[in-house]
């Protein structure tokens, strides 16, 4: 794909983002927009609504600039992580799922007999992945089926790295265009120059504390992210990827990301910039 069309498709995506966006902004001062509300680390009123309006630019858009064979896994991928997302979004801030955080309180509710919002987004995220490896599949045998592996942990596990890292203004987001812009190029770059465009014209309110990607937000492009990292050359890579991930989101059960980016200089400054102070 052209540069000229990535770049097209990046403009889309912004204009797509910051439409949805405003339509986010009307819903929240009714009352149907009161179950997306929260309030941040700081203490500070905000809406998770930003989340449906980048899950709904990154994915239409992802689909425009995917490569052949692999849009109705981009859809899928994209629609099914923001709705398992956006329904975490909302049962999971029911107070009996006050303790189902992180894989252990999954496991936990499941043991108890009750199946956690966070449970049903794991399972949603999952088969999504699975599926977008069969749709996506090139040619037969056990190298297919390593590569379908490969795809499914990289879309459902960068779906939730993500997600992990929207703890402060700004994180996901951040993360999320680093990783678009470092995998634009190559002839599967357009998968992600449209998901780009949507994370830069939301970053703005993300950082101004107005909005929070929530896990239907960071979900939806963390697994358009991961579908672009599985067309990357080189088996051998993508199993190094996958394996980095999987270590980071292991790491993430026993150390906080925050203590750790508050404590690397570089990263912390990253963290903070464009931040308001705390």
């Amino acid at each position: 794909m052209s540069a000229r069309r990535k770049a097209v498709l990046a403009l889309a995506g912004a204009l797509g983002a910051r439409a949805a966006l405003a339509g986010a902004g009307s819903l929240d001062a009714m009352p149907s927009g009161a179950p997306w509300r929260r309030t941040n680390y700081a203490g500070r009123p905000l809406t998770l609504l930003g989340g449906p309006a980048l899950a709904a630019s990154a994915t239409a858009t992802a689909v425009l600039g995917a490569p052949p064979g692999t849009r109705a896994a981009t859809a899928l991928v994209g629609a099914v992580s923001a709705l398992v997302g956006g329904y975490d979004d909302l049962a999971g801030a029911r107070p009996e799922q006050a303790r189902d955080k992180g894989l252990a309180g999954h496991l936990r509710a499941l043991r108890s007999g009750r199946v956690s919002a966070g449970a049903v987004k794991v399972a949603g995220i999952g088969g999504a992945a699975a599926a977008a490896a069969v749709l996506s599949r090139r040619g037969h045998g056990a190298g297919a089926l390593a590569d379908g592996i490969l795809t499914t942990g990289l879309v459902a596990g960068t779906a939730n790295l993500l997600n992990l890292l929207d703890l402060r203004p700004g994180r996901a987001a951040k993360a999320g265009a680093m990783a678009a812009a470092a995998t634009l190029g190559g002839p599967a770059g357009g998968l992600v120059a449209g998901p780009l465009g949507a994370t830069l014209a939301l970053l703005p309110a993300d950082l101004g504390e107005r909005v929070m990607l929530g896990d239907c937000g960071a979900n939806a492009l963390g697994a358009l992210l991961g579908l672009r990292l599985a067309r990357v050359r080189g088996r051998s890579s993508r199993a190094g990827l996958l394996a980095g991930i999987v270590a980071l989101t292991l790491a993430s059960e026993k150390v906080s990301f925050t203590t750790v980016i508050e404590a690397t200089p570089g990263l912390r400054e990253l963290d903070r910039l464009g931040r308001r102070p705390s």
